[in-house]
């Protein structure tokens, strides 16, 4: 994930930009770069690979200057080189970016007919060359930001410096989180607490579409109206500044809300937005050749791995059998000769997953490995990986780690199928469309947090919950009943819809709140028919659908919140945010330990 700090300062800029840079080193990086106002035009030093290589850089050049943005670049769109490295921009504009600009390909055409020279191959340069056209055309900063931000589809945090603006810096968020900092004669930006910490304590969170002038005198804040407002300043515990919540009351809440920009991240790096097709890294097999895969893991990364099976049969035809981890390695299952194996793990560390991946690996199959960190023993040990791109994840029940290795397992079905030749060229294109929309339909999914807040007050008093879904929703109904069990202490449980007159519905009374995941498209009518089979026997249904299912499901539910019409592909995607942010909302009202529930760990380093 990048990482984005920014200065408005009395001396040298770059000596504090750098050391933002290197507190949020964390987040993975592989160049980085600093711009600064030099007698009141943008001077830059940008380097490949490490940050010593950026500090080299800057001790044989120094860069002087006040004003200043930094940035630390994961490779997704664009090879990791120093011309792909951010600040990019132009001589009237320089910019820092962390997201990803869903119509960027669009707009790159439109400016390029205008007589704007793009340099890069990056997404990020179609906003600061947009930018440029609006200065060129006669518009101050103050009035080209807006009028930028008006044209950009997809979730980004933004700083920008102009030229002959010494002093001024201007950001802007939607979909990624993003600071202000408040210091004694000086102003900061960057992507989190743990960036500022060493500058300042006192912490302002720019919250969904705001954009933000940050001058000497302190910062002028506009919402996505255009209308000022205040963000109120908080005092920050630099204890905690290395995994600040923010504005939030919870890790679990404030990563909630990091789902559109972790999912943007994570795309970006096997997703091309200007072709539409998926860019795999080398594989260690032949998906064409490959007779079986076997997908293990644990907790939610194993009903991650469902959803995964999902896909990768029903779109490339490859038989996948999916075990828990520690049931395969005891199991001890016959494997394939010329076999592979897809692990999935947040920290990679887990030691029944390890235990799984040492076992395959004795049985000559060929293992990769869906992680969230690289240096992980699981990286190490498996022969390629593929990394969600989720950030550190401190509440204990996985939230945006999980949609993030959905994105890629869904990157691998079609890679897979495009291999296999059991998927078209037109239908990749319409498949990675449905994806790229992804993060912004995400940001939808939590504009409806009010209603799955009132919800919540429902479930909460219950004793017993079910969750039913279909197809490659029935392991979101699982997500959802593991969610509440975790954090709320209720007990739940989540079924195939289809199993309900095999023995569950026995269950269903007045007092059972039935959560659905039910979105329109061909499994729509079978489930809503099981629906129907519980609210006759007095069950209480709550449905997830979409505008095209929430009719039929109104005539007998007693609650139906309406999420954003997708395909059936990335349904599973969507439907994972509601029911997470519902387990959260209820554990709130009961008062559990939301981010440390008892008796669990982040990682499970022993059986």
């Amino acid at each position: 994930m990048c990482g984005i700090v920014g200065v408005v300062g009395q001396g040298d800029a770059a000596p504090l930009l750098l050391e933002g840079l290197r507190r949020l080193e964390y987040r993975g990086y592989d160049s980085a770069g600093i711009a600064t106002l030099v007698n009141g035009h943008i001077e830059r030093r940008r380097a490949e690979g490490k940050l010593g290589n950026l500090a080299a850089s800057l001790e044989a050049r120094a860069l002087p200057g006040s004003t200043g943005i930094g940035h630390t670049r994961w490779a997704t769109h664009g090879a990791p080189t120093e011309r792909n490295a951010h600040p990019h921009g132009t001589a009237r504009v320089s910019l820092v970016h962390n997201g990803i600009i869903e119509n960027h390909a669009e707009l790159r055409a439109e400016l390029e007919a205008k007589g704007q020279e793009f340099e890069t191959e990056t997404d990020t340069e179609a906003v600061a060359q947009l930018l440029d056209w609006h200065l060129r055309s006669g518009m101050a900063p103050e009035e080209a930001v807006p009028a930028a931000l008006a044209r950009l589809h997809g979730a980004f945090a933004i700083a920008m410096i102009f030229t002959g603006h010494r002093g001024t810096l201007i950001a802007a968020r939607r979909g990624s989180p993003l600071a202000i900092g408040y210091g004694e004669g000086e102003m900061y930006v960057g992507s989190d607490a743990l960036a500022l910490a060493p500058l300042t304590r006192r912490i302002a969170y720019l919250e969904e579409g705001d954009w933000a002038v940050v001058t000497l005198d302190g910062a002028r804040i506009f919402d996505a109206a255009n209308r000022p407002v205040t963000r109120e300043v908080r005092l920050t515990a630099l204890s905690g500044a290395a995994v600040g919540k923010g504005n939030y009351r919870h890790f679990m809440e404030k990563e909630l809300h990091e789902h559109p920009a972790v999912l943007g991240d994570t795309l970006r790096q096997y997703l091309d937005p200007s072709s539409r097709a998926i860019a795999l890294p080398p594989l260690p097999f032949d998906p064409a050749r490959v007779p079986r895969l076997t997908v293990s893991a644990c907790g939610s990364a194993y009903l991650a791995g469902l959803v995964g099976r999902y896909w990768i049969e029903r779109i490339a035809r490859i038989p996948v059998e999916a075990d828990v981890a520690s049931e395969l390695r005891y199991r001890d299952p016959p494997l394939p000769e010329g076999g592979a194996a897809i692990l999935v793990s947040q920290s990679g560390e887990t030691a029944d997953t390890l235990a799984a991946l040492r076992l395959l690996r004795k049985g000559r199959q060929s293992v990769l490995s869906v992680v969230n960190v690289p240096e992980s023993s699981m990286a190490r040990e498996s022969d390629a990986t593929l990394q969600t791109v989720a950030g550190p994840e401190i509440g204990v029940a996985s939230t945006k780690a999980f949609t993030a290795q959905l994105a890629v397992l869904a990157c691998l079905a079609i890679g897979f199928g495009r291999a296999r030749g059991t998927l078209s060229g037109e239908t990749e294109r319409a498949l990675t469309a449905e994806l790229l929309e992804v993060p912004s339909n995400a940001a939808l999914v939590l504009e409806q947090d009010a209603e799955i807040r009132a919800l919540a007050a429902e479930v909460a008093r219950a004793r017993d919950v079910l969750f039913l879904g279909r197809g490659a929703l029935y392991p979101i109904a699982l997500e959802g009943a593991l969610k509440l069990k975790e954090i709320s202490y209720i007990h739940a449980e989540g079924y195939a819809a289809g199993e309900m007159k095999h023995g569950p519905i026995a269950l269903i009374d007045s007092n059972v709140p039935v959560i659905a995941l039910c979105p329109s498209g061909p499994l729509f009518e079978k489930t809503a028919s099981n629906l129907q089979e519980a609210a006759a026997r007095g069950g209480r249904i709550m449905a997830f659908t979409d505008a095209e299912g929430a009719p039929a499901l109104r005539r007998f539910a007693e609650r139906v919140i309406v999420l954003p019409q997708v395909g059936p592909e990335v349904a599973p995607i969507l439907h994972a945010i509601p029911v997470q942010l519902l387990a959260y909302h209820v554990a709130v009202l009961k008062g559990t330990d939301v981010d440390q529930p008892r008796n669990l760990a982040k990682s499970v380093t022993v059986e």
